[in-house]
């Protein structure tokens, strides 16, 4: 029996972050860091930081939804970053780290308009979630030196300040989730 895979991007701010918690999620099978929203064709990574493209940092997921949820992985998401600030994540600003979800299904997007309205409507976050829900029209792949970054890198500054804490909500909060 021939297991059927779904991708969904999640835009969060730095993909080297998102990468790194969608990484360690039971019924994820595989996390590409890359581009999507933009107007040019095949950014270079150089290009999207400097805000001068139009898109945004994003992790392409592949998961199997016999084993984890769209649901599941959508609460995920808005619970390992900031999905009230326009255009920003921390220290990164520039709409190279707005929160959005880029769909590849109607289910996908109808799960993310719910969970955003529930959480709107529970006040959640202090301020209303401006994150974006939009159709994948296509997603560029990152640059070879960006993928599994944390786990290459954990002893650098920017990965013990902004990634670890974000491992550590998800092994504190989603542990039954972790592979």
């Amino acid at each position: 029996m021939k297991e059927n895979f779904e991708k969904i991007i999640f835009a969060a701010g730095c993909f080297w972050c998102t990468e790194a918690v969608f990484q360690r999620i039971k019924g994820v099978e595989k996390v590409i860091p890359g581009y999507t929203g933009g107007e040019i064709k095949n950014p270079a990574y150089r290009e999207v930081c400097q805000g001068r493209t139009g898109h945004a940092e994003g992790v392409e997921v592949t998961y199997n939804p016999s084993q984890i949820s769209i649901e599941e992985l959508l609460e995920i998401y808005f619970a390992t970053h900031d999905p009230t600030t326009l255009n920003r994540q921390g220290n990164d600003k520039g709409t190279q780290y707005r929160s959005a979800v880029f769909y590849t299904t109607e289910v996908q997007k109808e799960a993310a308009e719910k969970m955003i309205h529930l959480l709107d409507k529970e006040n959640v976050f202090e301020n209303d979630i401006v994150t974006e829900v939009t159709a994948l029209d296509v997603f560029y792949v990152a640059e070879v030196d960006h993928h599994d970054y944390y786990n290459t890198y954990k002893s650098q500054p920017y990965c013990q300040y902004i990634i670890d804490p974000k491992i550590n909500k998800i092994k504190k909060y989603y542990s039954d989730k972790l592979k």
